[in-house]
């Protein structure tokens, strides 16, 4: 400063000129400050408190942040005199954790930033990236910021930063010295370098003093030598030799590099000796080996299983191409392997994965959180020829045999690259697991680099405990893999001409019949299944009141359904209800105090595609534009029936944008929709939504996931039940189970409810009846009315009221009336002329019998009843006649059979006289 003048560093030191590096962490840095935001939207009032303990933590060579949901800022402060820039390296390996990077003023406003300095990408594995933002000249304020988005138990993997260099900043006027061990040997330099391994270096040091490699050793970039311990089993590890020209194979042992340990001390062990030469196991398939020492594979169009020579495939077949990993002699050409540990250098050479005949197993290691890395590279997927113009869902799968021994907090990561953006996991497991099959599908066609990652304990520690832990694949296949070879042939489709044997491409929705080889269509509402063998099984046929798309790749409902129960029909149609249902369900909450929903998106009905509901996790890539989203571009949107994400409000969070975050594949297979509480066996629990009415069934809807993962094996279901509800309005109402509110009470069948008025079955003349108005002025209303309460939509309409003639009660009430009158004039006048007739035969009787007693006797047949000199017309008795009685008809039968032969009938005789003969 005196001469104002720039003078070179002393050798021992280094100097950035107008920059300032962090590389160092043992501690945090002076200036650096990590602070918890406030969590603000728990239910409880203690939200602060909870996040106390979550902060960066300093790991020596590098800053580690928190691995809960709590949002934690990594702060620093830096005044610049001009325009500069900071860099600094990170890894950012789970999607599970949001992570951003912005900068603000001295007013706290942010800088204008766009989305990709913002959100940082995800690194792969291991791997360091390097992220620069231009600064303004002033102050700027630095936000590392980084918060959860898991909601479970399960800790993330935090986020690492290391060598933090910011330019811009005032001229420095000191150098700074080396940190003890490293060193920078010529005056001038800019940083330090790290000592070679078995050398030190103390503080400022322009040299490195080497150990005695005898007795000691040290690591690169050390500050003192370490005493070398007593070889024990955890210094040495086992391996497979290639095969050599005889075909023979053995067991051989090696030490561990770099060695540290010494074999002619008390206590220590040696090197065993190496296992007999057995024969080397048989190429795996597609490969032969052609009596040499190396296998080849298979050249195009022909096929091997590995012990034989390849043969081309007859006519009528072709090669199915893939690979197929069961024998593990020298690791295959596509894979690699390597090992990595975030927080040294160590075992950067090392391979993390050893062959051992019939499995590939980790290696040792150089410490026990290193990353043992397999990897395996698919340049991309070729159907089979017959079913290459197929828009199925499926372009290949891989499948892998596993297991883990463990007695630590081991984890064993399947991660997947497409096209080289970034790294997913796709599944893990932890600890010990037995032996068992893992598979994969893959629905679009891209290059793709699968990963196997193995640590034995994510905690650092300079001393080996876990190094008997491992991991073991017994067998890798691929599908339908570009670069593939061949271990068996399948039947395509030949072209229609004569004696040609090629294969030809079957168009979408054809099957190859097997015994002409020729492409025949699926029969109708049948789906092709592509991985199938060739022949009519190869569609399977669609489940009840679901159809087939015209390409047959899948099965859709048209949201039409029938149900018939005895000889009532009931018809519904869904369509008023949209073709896609939305339910956020929640809110929840963490431990921590995070408040999260669940968002599940169904397609009910259509069967394009380009219908079904997209669910977006904008956490794994901030970046995207919103047309990339819009159509499904993302790293990890997805798109089926049924999908669920995890949505994380911006209040409370620091974040300036809702999280969508773990979007996962609920159903990508529509089964079927029936009234049945089982279908396919997938069971509807009725317990979960009682039904207060028995009127209209409910529908249910099956939804199938053919992505299996370690809790659900036969991968996700879900059944959506669709219930009828007037008082629900057209589009309805989602709701899951009150009992399990995350949808799901076992993790891998999903239950939803949609009550709405659409999901009424459509109105029929059984739905109405007829009400009659009362008759005015001759006419009379017909009025029709739905039959409450009303459980149908749409359908027939209720028809006009009609107006009919009729007649009123004033016509009836005179017609009534006059009728009475006349039948009481006509009883009173028959009254009156029978009694008037009833006397007349009482006198002629009474003159009848006057005159029988002068003669004594009966009149005669000419005179009887009429006297000499009477004229008829004068006569008025009359002759009443009576039938005998009982009492006279016993007295004439007494008399008869008394013999007198004669038989009389008895007759009353009435006159005017009251007298009164009778004979008997």
């Amino acid at each position: 400063m005196s001469a104002q003048e720039c003078t070179r560093c002393a050798a021992g030191s280094y100097s950035l000129g107008s920059g300032i590096r962090f590389d160092q962490w043992d501690s945090m840095p002076t200036g650096f400050s990590s602070l918890a935001t406030s969590l603000e939207n728990s239910p409880r009032g203690d939200d602060s408190l909870t996040c106390n303990s979550s902060s960066w933590v300093p790991q020596g060579n590098y800053l580690e942040s928190n691995r809960d949901e709590c949002t934690v800022s990594l702060i620093y402060a830096v005044h610049l005199k001009k325009q500069g820039s900071v860099s600094y390296e990170y890894q950012y390996p789970d999607n599970n954790l949001l992570f951003e990077f912005f900068i603000q003023n001295d007013q706290c406003q942010e800088m204008d930033q766009t989305a990709d300095t913002k959100w940082l990408k995800l690194t792969n594995h291991g791997e360091w990236a390097t992220h620069t933002v231009n600064l303004k000249s002033g102050t700027n304020i630095l936000y590392w910021r980084t918060g959860g988005v898991l909601m479970g138990s399960k800790v993330v993997k935090p986020v690492l930063l290391k060598n933090v260099q910011i330019e811009g900043v005032a001229y420095t006027s000191e150098c700074f010295p080396c940190k003890p061990g490293t060193f920078s040997r010529v005056p001038g330099s800019s940083t330090c370098e790290p000592c070679p391994r078995d050398t030190f270096s103390s503080h400022g040091a322009s040299s490195c003093t080497s150990c005695n490699t005898t007795t000691h050793y040290s690591a690169e970039g050390s500050a003192v030598c370490k005493e070398r311990p007593p070889c024990s089993r955890k210094d040495y590890f086992q391996i497979h030799t290639a095969c050599d020209h005889e075909g023979k194979t053995q067991v051989i042992y090696k030490w561990m590099e770099p060695k540290i340990c010494l074999e002619g001390v008390t206590g220590a062990e040696t090197l065993p000796p190496s296992g007999k030469r057995e024969p080397c196991p048989p190429c795996n398939p597609g490969f032969y080996n052609n009596d040499t020492a190396t296998c080849s594979p298979c050249p195009p169009g022909t096929y091997s299983n590995g012990m034989k020579p390849c043969k081309p495939c007859p006519a009528g077949t072709e090669p199915t191409l893939g690979y197929e990993f069961k024998w593990w002699n020298v690791l295959p050409a596509n894979m690699k392997t390597s090992c990595f540990n975030v927080g040294n250098s160590k075992c950067d050479s090392m391979n993390g994965w050893e062959v051992a005949g019939d499995h590939i197993q980790t290696g040792a290691g150089s410490s026990d959180n290193d990353y043992l890395i397999l990897n395996i590279h698919v340049p991309g997927f070729k159907l089979p020829t017959s079913m290459s113009s197929h828009s199925g869902t499926e372009f290949g799968r891989i499948t892998f045999e596993f297991e883990t021994l463990c007695t630590a907090d081991c984890e064993l990561y399947f991660m997947m690259d497409v096209n080289r953006k970034s790294t997913t996991v796709v599944e893990s497991w932890e600890k010990t697991k037995t032996r068992q099959s893992y598979t994969h599908i893959m629905t679009k066609n891209a290059s793709l680099s699968y990963t196997w990652a193995f640590q034995r304990t994510n905690q650092p520690s300079d001393v080996r405990r876990y190094v008997n832990d491992v991991a073991r694949i017994y067998s890798i296949s691929v599908s339908n893999a570009v670069d593939g070879v061949s271990s068996e042939c399948r039947a395509c489709a030949l072209s229609t001409e004569p004696s040609s044997s090629m294969c030809v491409p079957c168009p979408p929705g054809h099957y190859i019949d097997s015994r002409t080889s020729q492409c025949m269509e699926c029969p109708q509402n049948t789906h092709l299944i592509s991985h199938a063998t060739p022949g009519l099984d190869a569609c399977r046929p669609c489940g009840p009141a679901s159809n087939s798309d015209k390409d047959h790749s899948l099965c859709y409902s048209d949201c039409h359904f029938t149900h018939t129960d005895g000889n009532v029909t009931l018809t519904y149609d869904f369509s008023p209800l949209g073709s896609v249902g939305l339910l956020m369900n929640g809110p929840s909450f963490t431990s921590k105090g995070t408040k999260y929903y669940h968002q599940f998106n169904i397609s009910l009905c259509g069967g394009q595609v380009k219908r079904w509901k997209l669910c977006i996790d904008n956490v794994t890539d901030l970046s995207i534009t919103d047309s990339q989203r819009e159509k499904g571009e993302g790293a990890s949107a997805v798109k089926t029936f049924i999908c669920q994400s995890t949505i994380i409000p911006a209040s409370g969070r620091g974040f300036h944008t809702a999280l969508s975050s773990q979007s996962i594949n609920l159903a990508e297979t529509f089964l079927g929709a029936t009234v049945e509480n089982t279908l396919d066996g997938i069971r509807a629990r009725t317990e979960l939504f009682p039904q207060t009415s028995k009127n209209v069934p409910d529908v249910n809807f099956y939804y199938r996931s053919l992505e299996a993962t370690a809790s659900c094996e036969s991968g996700r279901s879900a059944v959506v039940t669709l219930r009828c509800n007037p008082e629900k309005s057209t589009k309805g109402e989602l709701s899951v189970p009150s009992q399990c509110p995350a949808g799901t009470c076992d993790g891998c069948t999903f239950h939803f409810l949609w009550e709405s008025s659409g999901a009424c079955p459509t109105c029929t003349e059984r739905d109405y009846h007829w009400i009659e108005g009362a008759c005015k002025g001759g006419h009379q209303e017909m009025l029709y009315v739905w039959t409450e309460p009303k459980l149908c939509m749409g359908g027939v309409s209720l028809p006009e009221k009609k107006t009919m003639p009729c007649e009123g009660m004033e016509f009836w009430v005179r017609l009534g009336a006059g009728l009475g009158a006349f039948t009481a004039v006509l009883l009173v006048s028959l009254t009156c002329y029978f009694w008037k007739k009833n006397k007349r035969l009482e006198y002629k009787y009474s003159r009848l019998v006057m005159s029988a007693n002068k003669e004594c006797e009966m009149p005669g047949a000419d005179s009887c009843a009429v006297m000499e000199g009477e004229n008829e017309g004068d006569m008025e008795d009359e002759v009443v006649y009576t039938k005998p009685s009982l009492l006279g008809k016993l007295k004439a039968i007494a008399s008869k059979v008394r013999g007198n032969g004669e038989n009389y009938e008895n007759m009353q005789l009435n006159s005017s006289h009251s007298k009164a003969l009778v004979w008997s």
